[in-house]
């Protein structure tokens, strides 16, 4: 471990010199700036549910302003995974912006068992504060419950509070984590009135350019457009799979079938948005209101946009990575890009930001859509898990429901339950891992106090350890095999450690970052060290990773 910090300090002074120092021509000196040399803004996008795969897959359809710009001016670091298990939403975002892993950072899944209050928590859930911008709950949300600094926290301190951080995603998560503890504002959608609000946590109103948005109604005016595909739909790659009964179906929809039908939810389900490209569209819009009513990038003080487009995600659960949406939801994501970055090139000036593009997880293939092609997968159930360990637990301990819950791939107790108490627990967990292993789907269990002493891969027992965090994970882990998980017959998810899950793509592009890509492997705790270093600032206070020194002109 301390080999590690030794090259961290090596690798962030060489970039430090090699950012900052100038030989004068022909006099053999050294000539060093006034000034630390910073882009004028940062921005990062977090496309959710994005496989590394998409910047490929659809390539050929792509513009050439959008990803095409991305994978040809930009630098792709091509071998970029996970390093923990599961892979969530939250976890993701987090751990982007840390430069940590579950372990350390403590946002070990969306939502986690709280054994002190005996129920489930959700990651960015504060009862301590309320909603700006509507009457609903859906802003009782901050930052408490991530345990470490963010590399935009890191920013707010080095520029003494006056580089602005901004956060903005459909999905509180993806705003809120993100931005940090100490950004000047994060903003995410509520589904209940079609508004884009906050929390007490960073101000008592809404500024005048979110509130002037949501007078807009743009929700109901992206719903008169419907959603049909951008494209002939026989030009589609996955032109043969629009009615597949493993696709799931909106609500009042007779089969998952284009064009769906949004004019039928306006007025009054403004959540159906989340499910369709035009969620991505309005988070982009919404980020250049605020690049331009927050003056980001106008000075030299560097500022910091977090983006996430959520409904990647949406359409992805829904659809599955095989289906015509998922297709045309990447290809109208490719023209936003286009106009974002046009954008960015005109307001704040080509060169003057640095942009990355990475994602907080990937999927898994529907298994409907494996079992059509003769591949193997399947689908398991948390809540029959554990009624069945229930009943085999009860036979071999007289004592009914001793495992309380699974989640997060993991099996929870009750230890405040007195009767536990009385029962030898090493022997508890391991007729728990015993009766796991014999489960349809499953590949192997372990008992997460002892994960070192497993007969675990490498790569798995690693993985499992950095997201595992003493104080709010479960006391077994258990590892589905390829292509299982837990849900429905329609769509898909996420949250292993495989490939599919865990290769996520990354590329900077703009400031300082020269074209070109690495197969090197990296993982996603190193984009923030990747931007302290860049920044000249400190890396986040539970940072793991090194940066990327490929990627610059030095």
């Amino acid at each position: 471990m301390k080999k590690n910090y030794v090259l961290f300090a090596a690798l962030c002074c060489l970039y430090s010199v090699g950012f900052a120092q100038k030989k004068q021509p022909n006099s053999g000196q050294t000539v060093y700036p006034a000034t630390i040399d910073r882009p004028k803004l940062v921005v990062g996008l977090v496309v959710d549910q994005m496989r590394w795969d998409y910047l490929y897959r659809y390539y050929d359809r792509y513009t050439n302003g959008g990803f095409k710009r991305l994978i040809n001016e930009g630098f792709s670091a091509e071998n970029t995974y996970i390093p923990y298990t599961p892979t969530y939403t939250a976890c993701g975002h987090t751990s982007i912006y840390t430069g940590s892993v579950p372990a350390i950072n403590g946002i070990i899944g969306n939502n986690w068992y709280d054994p002190t209050l005996r129920r489930n928590v959700y990651c960015t859930e504060d009862s301590t504060v309320t909603t700006v911008g509507s009457t609903t709950n859906a802003g009782v949300m901050s930052p408490k419950n991530m345990l470490s600094s963010t590399i935009t926290d890191e920013l707010r301190i080095a520029t003494n509070f006056k580089g602005k951080v901004i956060g903005l995603s459909l999905k509180d998560r993806g705003s809120i984590l993100p931005a940090g503890h100490t950004p000047t504002g994060a903003y995410w959608y509520d589904g209940q009135t079609g508004d884009w609000i906050t929390s007490t946590y960073y101000m008592k109103e809404l500024p005048s350019w979110v509130s002037g948005y949501n007078k807009l109604k743009m929700t109901d005016k992206f719903y008169q457009q419907n959603w049909n595909t951008m494209y002939p739909i026989d030009t589609y790659t996955m032109s043969t799979a629009d009615n597949k009964s493993y696709e799931g179906k909106n609500k009042g929809e007779s089969a998952p079938v284009f064009p769906h039908q949004l004019k039928l939810y306006a007025g009054n389900n403004y959540d159906m948005i989340r499910s369709t490209p035009h969620g991505n569209t309005m988070t982009l819009d919404l980020a250049k209101i605020a690049i331009k009513a927050e003056e980001l990038g106008k000075d030299n003080i560097t500022d910091f946009l977090a983006v996430s487009c959520s409904s990647t995600d949406y359409v992805g659960h829904q659809y599955g990575p095989n289906s015509i949406e998922a297709e045309d939801t990447y290809l109208r994501l490719d023209k936003d890009l286009e106009e974002f970055f046009n954008y960015l090139d005109q307001t704040v000036g080509k060169g003057n930001y640095l942009f990355f593009i990475s994602a907080d997880h990937g999927a898994a293939h529907a298994p409907g859509f494996m079992a059509e092609n003769k591949l193997p997968a399947g689908t398991t159930s948390n809540k029959d898990i554990v009624a069945g360990l229930n009943t085999y637990l009860e036979s071999e301990f007289k004592m009914k429901k001793i495992a309380l819950t699974a989640m997060n791939n993991q099996i929870i107790y009750d230890h405040k339950n007195p009767e536990l108490k009385k029962l030898d627990f090493t022997a508890v967990k391991a007729a728990t891992i015993t009766y796991l292993k014999t489960l349809d789907g499953f590949a192997d269990a372990v008992d997460l106090a002892r994960v070192s002493e497993s007969t675990l891969p490498a790569i798995q027992k690693e993985m499992i350890t950095n997201g595992y965090n003493a104080q709010r994970s479960g006391d077994v882990y258990f590892i589905l095999k390829p292509h299982w998980f837990d849900g429905s017959a329609t769509g898909t998810t996420h949250g292993s450690w495989s490939p599919y899950d865990s290769h996520i793509p990354l590329v900077f592009m703009g400031w300082n970052v020269k074209a070109g890509k690495t197969n090197q492997t990296y993982h996603m705790t190193d984009i923030a060290a990747t931007l302290a270093a860049m920044l000249h600032i400190q890396m986040p206070s539970g940072s793991v990773g090194r940066p990327i020194t490929e990627l610059t002109h030095q």
